[in-house]
């Protein structure tokens, strides 16, 4: 198995997207964090051929709840806007709106959309995650980019 550094190293940016559009800027990094402090903990316990992507996501999704379920328990701080850290291959890097966009969509399909079109998985997978099957898991994720292009078309006409 290689060593979880790697790991890190290679889906830890993928990992911030998908916490970033499951939870909104503000808890990105707290649902980041957690994760890969619950995915630390389990990772000698992977199996050799697990699809660690879609193990991360998994664990990203249950750890994004956990935070906003926390982020419902306590104030929100006004004075001042945290800084985001830079990412490579950010989806809003040129459309900081996106993220508004995405966080106005209902939550399963922001959650469809953020695990098939930024992690990149196949419905097949997040499906259990979403709770449904791979056919509703395709459906909200079209609905989701149906209602992205549509907010969209009318802020071109604004």
């Amino acid at each position: 198995m290689r060593p979880f550094e790697e790991v890190v190293a290679e889906f830890g940016p993928m990992v911030l997207r998908v916490c970033r559009a499951v939870v909104g800027l503000d808890d990105a990094e707290d649902a980041w964090s957690e994760t890969f402090l619950s995915a630390l903990k389990a990772y000698p316990d992977l199996a050799a051929d697990a699809n660690v992507q879609a193990w991360l996501v998994t664990i990203a999704h249950r750890r994004a709840i956990d935070v906003g379920r926390a982020r419902t328990r306590r104030a929100v701080p006004t004075d001042a806007i945290p800084e985001s850290a830079a990412v490579g291959a950010d989806p809003a890097e040129n459309d900081p709106d996106l993220w508004t966009a995405l966080g106005a969509l209902p939550d399963k399909q922001r959650h469809a959309v953020a695990y098939h079109h930024i992690a990149g998985l196949p419905f097949a997978e997040i499906a259990p995650l979403l709770g449904n099957s791979p056919a509703a898991a395709r459906r909200a994720a079209a609905d989701g980019i149906a209602a992205l292009r549509t907010y969209y078309r009318e802020t071109e006409t604004v």
